[in-house]
């Protein structure tokens, strides 16, 4: 097997893994990636969402069986979606030459890399504000917002079709601001589901516009679809919170270089911005009366139900407890 194709292979069943814990992160973190192992960007973006169009129909058919989809919210948001999807290969036509959509679609997949990392940020300190606030409740059916859950599916529609970032990072985080009462799980699964026919979508138009790369796409394949059903049958049992923020990590640092920002320069930032922000977020915890670090809050917790434990006073003896002696009174069993 050739090299290249070999990594392609490894880099789907790395990121599939990743896409079916968090529901994010597909396009977001395979496109790049195609990029980085020298397959060109137009070329990369319809092999990358030929691919999603199948392994995220596994990663949804798992969500769908264990019940955690809102097909209602699905449904409005790929009326939006949908048909913004299937014009992006049409819009990346209409730009030029081969040499302005090259470099076209780059910068767009790098602008579109910091609108992901940005709407994740944006999500944190929504559901910090609401958790202090006591503002989330679990709402498993909320009511729908039609013509902004249209237009949530419509711009990420777009993005999806020209960039195929966007399926799981932007709509998702932004379904999260609409519906902050949706459980975590029916995020993801809902988000799987209307990346179904969005991703199809736009990988229709993009094989009729400039057809795929066999050698790409099946390592592609061949490697994500194990890795999306693994990760859709870990997402209730991992915790999501340090992947995800390793995603938006990856997101930013590549999103600065695909814009045309040295890559040392670009890393060198992007280690600034994660140690800046994690003082930010300790200074803006602390602004909600919340300890500094997540850390922190767990093992106070934890200290409290130990000397909460400690002072409760014990149990009285049941009857199954106590036994009769021979001289005739109870005593309890050790």
């Amino acid at each position: 097997m050739d090299q290249s194709m070999l990594l392609i292979g490894i880099a789907g069943l790395l990121i599939g893994t990743v896409v079916g814990m968090t529901g994010m992160g597909g396009g977001a973190l395979m496109t790049p990636a195609l990029i980085f192992l020298g397959v060109n960007p137009t070329a990369a973006v319809a092999n990358d969402l030929v691919a999603a169009a199948i392994y995220k129909s596994v990663g949804a058919g798992v969500h769908w069986r264990e019940g955690s989809p809102n097909l209602k919210l699905a449904g409005w948001l790929g009326i939006g979606s949908v048909p913004c999807a299937f014009a992006g290969a049409f819009i990346i036509r209409a730009v030029g030459s081969p040499e302005q959509q090259q470099d076209f679609v780059k910068l767009a997949i790098g602008c579109a890399l910091l609108v992901a990392a940005g709407t994740y940020v944006l999500r944190l300190l929504v559901n910090l504000r609401e958790i202090t606030l006591n503002a989330a409740r679990p709402d498993e059916d909320p009511p729908i917002k039609p013509l902004a859950t249209i237009a949530v599916g419509a711009v990420g529609g777009a993005l999806v079709g020209i960039t195929s970032v966007g399926s799981g990072s932007v709509i998702m985080v932004t379904l999260l601001l609409l519906y902050p009462g949706l459980q975590a799980v029916k995020l993801v699964g809902t988000d799987l589901v209307q990346a179904v026919p969005l991703v199809l979508a736009a990988a229709i138009s993009h094989v009729i516009v400039s057809g795929v790369d066999w050698e790409v796409l099946i390592p592609l394949v061949i490697g994500s679809i194990p890795g999306i059903y693994a990760g859709s049958k870990l997402a209730n049992r991992v915790p999501q919170t340090v992947i995800r923020r390793g995603i938006v990590f990856l997101l930013f640092i590549t999103g600065l270089s695909l814009v045309g920002v040295d890559p040392v320069i670009a890393l060198v930032t992007g280690v600034l911005a994660m140690i800046l922000g994690t003082f930010a977020w300790a200074a803006i915890r602390r602004r909600y009366g919340l300890p500094p670090f997540r850390g922190r809050a767990r093992r106070q917790r934890q200290a409290a139900a130990a000397t909460a434990a400690r002072d409760r006073p014990p149990a009285p003896a049941g009857p199954s407890d106590q036994r009769d002696t021979p001289d005739g009174t109870s005593t309890r069993e050790p």
